[in-house]
C-alpha cells in the first residue's frame, strides 16, 4: 500500500478555536478546513470524539464529533470522513452502528467510522457516563466490535454478552460502502485492540507517532493476522502527527519517513493553528505529500 493522508479539522477539543468568539465562525472555519483538504490531495479529514477541551477542561467551544462528521460528510464530496477514534462508552453499539450507517449513506460511502475504548475520565464522569477501569472498558469495548460488525453485515442480528446485548434489530440501509461502512479501531492493546483489528478492522490508528511504539505494535498485529488468516497488507496502519509551527518541509517529511520506515501507511497531520492560518497545511500538500505518493 502507498502512504496516504489525512488531516484534522479544528473542532475546538485543543483549543484551536478559541480565538474566534462566534460559535458560527469557529463552525464555518472547521468547515473551511475541511474543503481544502477536500480540493485535495488529502484523503481524508478526521475529528476527535470528545466533550471537554484537552489537556483541560475549559469553558470554550468542543463541536460533537458525529453531528460534525454528518455535516463535513455533506460541505465535502470527495474526501473521506473519520472519527479518531469513538468512544465506545458514549453510545450502545447498536445505536453507533446506525448512526455511522447514516452517516456513510449521507456522505456516499466516504465514512471511516472509529471507535476505541475510550480514556477521558473527567470527561465521563461530567456526562454521567459510568467509569471503569481499563479491564472492563476493553471487555466491553470488545463487545462492542462485535455488535457494530453484525450490525453491518446481517439482518436482525443477535449477541448476549455481558455488557451489552441485542435482540434483532433493524439497521437498513446498512451503508453504502462494501461489504460494509469502514471500520477503524484506535489503540495499541496486544492482547484486545490488535487482535481485533486483525478480525473485524479496514484500518487501525496507533497513537502519536512515535516510530518506536509503531513497529512493535505492527509486529504484535501481523502475527495476529497470521494466526487468524487474515490479509495484513489489506489494513491501513495509522498513526497521528502532531507539527509543530517551527517545523519546516523538510522537518515534515523526515517524520513521515520515520514513520512509514516503522511500517505505518497512513499518516493524520494535526497542524495547531489551521484555523487561522492556512498556509502550512496548503504546503504539506504541495511539498510534502508527493514525496509518498
Amino acid at each position: 500500500m502507498s502512504m496516504r493522508f489525512g488531516v484534522f479539522v479544528p473542532q475546538g477539543w485543543r483549543n484551536d478555536l478559541d480565538e474566534i468568539a462566534d460559535p458560527v465562525e469557529q463552525y464555518e472555519a472547521m468547515t473551511k478546513v475541511a474543503k481544502l483538504a477536500d480540493a485535495g490531495p488529502w484523503d481524508s479529514i478526521w475529528v476527535y470524539d470528545h466533550f471537554h477541551t484537552f489537556p483541560e477542561p475549559t469553558m470554550n467551544t468542543t463541536f460533537e464529533a458525529w453531528t460534525v462528521s454528518a455535516t463535513l460528510a455533506r460541505d465535502t464530496s470527495r474526501v473521506n470522513i473519520g472519527q479518531m477514534v469513538g468512544c465506545n462508552g458514549y453510545r450502545h453499539p447498536a445505536l453507533y452502528a446506525k448512526m455511522a450507517s447514516t452517516v456513510d449513506v449521507a456522505s456516499r460511502g466516504r465514512l471511516y467510522a472509529g471507535l476505541g475504548a475510550g480514556w477521558y475520565e473527567h470527561e465521563w464522569k461530567a456526562y454521567g457516563y459510568e467509569w471503569s477501569e481499563v479491564p472492563e472498558r476493553m471487555a466491553a469495548f470488545r463487545e462492542a466490535v462485535q455488535i457494530v460488525h453484525k450490525m453491518w453485515t446481517e439482518d436482525r442480528p443477535v449477541f448476549t454478552g455481558k455488557h451489552y446485548h441485542i435482540d434483532q434489530p433493524i439497521n437498513e440501509p446498512k451503508g453504502v460502502r462494501k461489504p460494509h461502512p469502514s471500520f477503524w479501531l484506535g489503540g495499541g492493546g496486544e492482547k484486545v485492540t490488535l487482535k481485533l483489528v486483525a478480525q473485524y478492522a479496514d484500518g487501525c490508528n496507533l497513537g502519536n507517532g512515535d516510530p518506536a511504539v509503531i513497529a512493535p505494535k505492527l509486529a504484535v498485529l501481523r502475527q495476529h493476522c497470521d494466526n487468524l488468516g487474515r490479509d495484513y497488507d489489506r489494513i491501513r496502519k495509522s498513526t497521528s502527527l502532531n507539527l509543530t509551527l517551527n517545523d519546516t518541509t523538510a522537518d515534515m517529511t523526515r517524520k513521515v519517513e520515520q514513520i512509514a520506515e516503522a511500517g505505518a501507511d497512513y499518516v493524520i497531520a494535526y497542524f495547531p493553528r489551521v484555523a487561522y492560518d492556512h498556509e502550512p497545511l496548503l504546503r504539506f500538500a504541495e511539498e510534502v505529500i508527493p514525496q509518498f505518493s
